[in-house]
């Protein structure tokens, strides 16, 4: 009698999902004004964003507006948007809704979920900020997402962004850190476009002004593209997931997808990409 009571009680109010947070700032594309209800004409830098997903729910704040210079917050504070609603769950797709406004997120691996353009690609950021949220108990899962196809370029492709300062191997020739600033060139390498050579710019290379090395790129055994890039004497320097045709992720050397924080993702966005 008891387990058929339990058995009822649990058909009738099923089992809570646990909490889910996620934070990150993302730059404010058209997309994502309408959904926060965000006029079109208000000058914004940058949207943080701190999500709650739980079951078919989503609790949502953002604060936005003008960066205050040398700080990572906002000039006179930014504005806030609290929002709740319903969350649809679609495979590895979150659609959150807003009244007759819907936004679609990818969930990367289960601790990194990114927003989608209106054709559920990924939303491509800028030098500043990328369009990924992160998990704040990450639990270092490897990448989960649709294999994408490696990139098809003739002579280079550019990549930007600024991430966290923990990239795994990086030597530390600065004092103090609070960001990364990247610029990527990927140079093709001849008919196979497999690899090629590569240039770095960004904080980690502002006295020696660039690295430079090979990369090489590699599938994994799920069918996903990473990019290996090496320095000038064959030594792993930096490791690098494409989940498509626009961005890049880093790794750490087990191919697991780095977590970032309030401020900034590990997620470098194709220059003259889609926006």
């Amino acid at each position: 009698m008891t387990s058929l009571l339990l058995a009822i009680l649990l058909a009738v109010c099923p089992v809570s999902e646990k909490e889910r947070r996620f934070t990150g700032s993302t730059p404010a594309a058209p997309l994502v004004r309408s959904f926060l209800g965000i006029s079109m004409a208000d000058s914004i830098d940058f949207i943080r964003w701190k999500l709650v997903l739980e079951d078919s729910r989503y609790r949502l704040s953002c604060r936005y507006g003008i960066g205050q210079p040398n700080t990572n917050g906002f000039i006179n504070g930014g504005a806030k948007i609290d929002l709740a609603g319903t969350c649809t769950k679609k495979g590895a797709r979150y659609e959150l809704t807003n009244g007759s406004n819907a936004l679609t997120l990818v969930d990367l691996n289960g601790d990194l979920l990114h927003l989608l353009d209106t054709d559920k690609t990924l939303l491509v950021g800028n030098g500043g900020w990328s369009y990924t949220l992160n998990r704040t108990d990450p639990s270092g899962h490897p990448y989960t997402g649709q294999p994408a196809s490696p990139f098809a370029f003739t002579d280079s492709v550019v990549f930007v962004g600024r991430t966290p300062c923990g990239i795994p191997g990086l030597a530390r020739n600065y004092t103090t850190c609070y960001k990364l600033k990247w610029k990527l060139t990927l140079y093709a390498g001849g008919k196979s476009r497999l690899s090629g050579r590569y240039k770095v710019l960004g904080t980690a290379w502002r006295q020696q002004g660039s690295k430079t090395g090979t990369w090489q790129q590699m599938g994994t055994t799920n069918g996903n593209t990473v990019y290996r890039l090496n320095d000038e004497n064959g030594k792993l320097f930096l490791s690098m997931l494409q989940p498509d045709e626009n961005i890049l992720l880093f790794t750490d050397a087990q191919g697991r997808l780095l977590v970032g924080d309030e401020d900034f993702s590990y997620t470098l966005n194709k220059v003259h990409g889609k926006k």
